[in-house]
């Protein structure tokens, strides 16, 4: 009698077979825009990465997004400022509107990316706000802290031996990009 486990691996390589597409050694798969429409990803790659809708950058996309549709429908104007820090309205706020190096976000969109939207941070002031006075001093400067994210990218690709890129046709590869996720005080470089 086999045991489970031996089953498993007789099975597994032909279930991987069967579902996975066929990779040639050190060359990416190259799609047709029929096999996988723009903004898409090809799903055993995406099995294979990292949870994307986990990233800070991938998750805060559709809040902001929906932010942004309020916004235009209450006429509000957009824009970066550095603000005036009020202690009575800290309380409630956000940490990136509470920080001494306040920052907002933007949504980044690349069509040859994957994921297409991320969200970006964008320092408000250029120096960070003063506990004191609640008003920005050149004392320190906001700097943005980015985190690594892994995503993939799209690039032409030949789907013959010719080696010419195939109209429409694409590969992916893997990618790691900086992303910058928040905003913090630090010394100037040179005193004033």
């Amino acid at each position: 009698m086999l045991s489970p486990g031996l089953l498993l691996l007789a099975w597994l390589p032909a279930c991987l077979a069967r579902h996975s597409p066929p990779l040639r050694a050190g060359a990416p798969r190259c799609y047709s825009a029929e096999e996988l429409s723009l903004g898409h990803a090809p799903p055993h790659l995406l099995a294979r990465a990292a949870k994307w809708e986990q990233a800070l950058p991938v998750a805060l996309v559709s809040s902001l997004e929906a932010a942004g549709r309020r916004k235009r429908q209450a006429g509000s104007p957009g824009g970066i400022q550095c603000q005036v820090l009020q202690p009575e309205e800290v309380l409630e706020a956000d940490i990136h509107q509470r920080s001494i190096s306040p920052w907002r976000y933007r949504v980044d969109t690349d069509e040859s990316r994957y994921p297409q939207k991320l969200a970006f941070a964008e320092c408000l002031c250029k120096g960070c706000i003063s506990a004191k006075t609640g008003r920005e001093t050149a004392a320190l400067n906001s700097v943005p802290l980015t985190q690594s994210l892994l995503v993939l990218r799209r690039q032409p690709c030949s789907r013959d031996a010719a080696g010419a890129p195939t109209p429409g046709a694409f590969a992916f590869h893997a990618e790691f990009i900086r992303v910058p996720v928040g905003c913090t005080c630090v010394l100037p470089r040179s005193v004033q």
